[in-house]
């Protein structure tokens, strides 16, 4: 028999839900009737829940890191306002331009209604909500500042979306000038330089230098074999990937992504911020230190600093500071184990954390977009050098071949 969920007023006037099984909503209508309820709304259930597995499914598309801030602002300044949970979801579901996010909210505004906390609502969707997120909104409700730390984890998403936006950002132009230069070369062996190749071999007498041949070789290669490349370059990057997958390559990766010049020092600012911002965040969030270490230690994105953290937290256990185990790994810099040194003497561990990632963000800043400008104009002089040879390696025969023929 189908189950019918119900909302309206009994005989004094008080707002009542529940749930009623009938053959259909008629029958249930009578029923509520009969018991003195006057129905304001009525649903089937089982269509309810097909629709809820629906909005699961829905629930495991994109949702933007910007969608996610704003929602979670909205969110936050209607709480703030003194508006109920549920209302102040609902209000949100409806406001929410991306639609997946709105259909989650309201699926969440649905549980919530039925008696679930905030925090284990949004635990159903993990690739929307990640650990850091629903941790925090945990501590808020625990705490009753679930408004506060929504605030808090706005700005933590802004912050952290400002920051991945700017490497980005900085990395396209390298990337691209990179792509175009691949596809010029590509266009160049194989359509260009062929035709050049038959004026040479009509001519027995020429002898050609052996960058010229190698140019050639090159070219003929390219032509008859130009899938090759392809399936080279596509296995190299599916070898590459399931071997970063392990978690021997995945070590291996992290360490040597770590020594890269320039590179690495970026890596490693970038993994540090994360990690002080995120600390700071859960830490003035009510979030437990070993609860919040434990989140963090997924935040870097890198095992060895990981790794690292993962010893600290152990240590943490059993009674010792965060700053001495931290400096045993040898991972961290001496500014930042001395800065969250004197938080924990001082008890504004939070605070120096966030100093830290404040200076660590700015540095990165500084670095991606110096690189940026150095890579810049390294490609352009790559891709003229290349280019030149090729020229050099055609036009030198060209005139040995001009002054044959004279």
């Amino acid at each position: 028999m189908p189950v019918f969920e119900y909302r309206g007023l009994n005989k004094q006037g008080s707002n009542v839900r529940g749930s009623i099984d009938a053959d259909n909503l008629r029958a249930a209508r009578t029923k509520l009737k009969k018991d003195g309820i006057y129905v304001i709304d009525l649903k089937d259930k089982t269509k309810i829940t097909k629709k809820t597995k629906g909005v699961k499914a829905i629930g495991t598309k994109f949702v933007g890191v910007k969608d996610l801030s704003m929602m979670t602002r909205q969110l936050a300044t209607l709480l703030k306002a003194s508006v109920p949970l549920v209302e102040s979801l609902s209000a949100v579901s409806e406001q929410v331009e991306n639609e997946t996010l709105s259909e989650v909210i309201s699926d969440v505004k649905n549980m919530v209604n039925e008696g679930s906390t905030f925090h284990k609502a949004i635990g159903k969707y993990p690739k929307i909500f990640n650990k850091v997120y629903m941790s925090m909104c945990e501590a808020g409700e625990t705490s009753g500042t679930l408004d506060i730390i929504l605030l808090r984890l706005a700005e933590f998403t802004e912050s952290q979306n400002e920051l991945n936006a700017k490497v980005r950002s900085a990395m396209i132009y390298p990337i691209l000038m990179f792509v175009i230069t691949f596809l010029l070369l590509m266009v160049l062996f194989i359509f260009v330089v062929p035709k050049i190749m038959s004026i040479f071999d009509a001519s027995p007498d020429l002898v050609l230098p052996w960058y010229t041949k190698m140019v050639f070789e090159l070219s003929g290669f390219l032509v008859d074999y130009w899938y090759v490349l392809i399936i080279g370059i596509f296995l190299s990057i599916v070898i590459f990937y399931n071997w970063k997958r392990t978690p021997a390559g995945s070590v291996q990766w992290d360490f040597m992504l770590l020594k890269f010049p320039i590179v690495g020092r970026i890596v490693r600012t970038i993994a540090i911020s994360r990690f002080a911002r995120t600390l700071s965040t859960l830490l003035a969030g009510g979030v437990p230190m070993l609860g919040a270490m434990g989140i963090v230690r997924n935040v870097v994105n890198n095992e060895i600093l990981g790794r690292a953290i993962d010893n600290a937290r152990d240590n943490i256990s059993e009674g010792e500071s965060i700053a001495g185990p931290l400096k045993k790994s040898g991972q961290f810099p001496p500014l930042v184990l001395h800065m969250i040194s004197v938080g924990e003497k001082t008890g504004e561990l939070e605070t120096m954390l966030t100093q830290v990632s404040d200076s660590y963000d700015f540095q990165v800043k500084t670095e991606v977009e110096g690189l940026a400008s150095l890579l810049e104009p390294l490609m352009i002089v790559i891709m003229g050098c290349v280019i030149g040879l090729i020229v050099f390696s055609i036009m030198m025969p060209m005139f040995e071949l001009l002054n044959l023929g004279g």
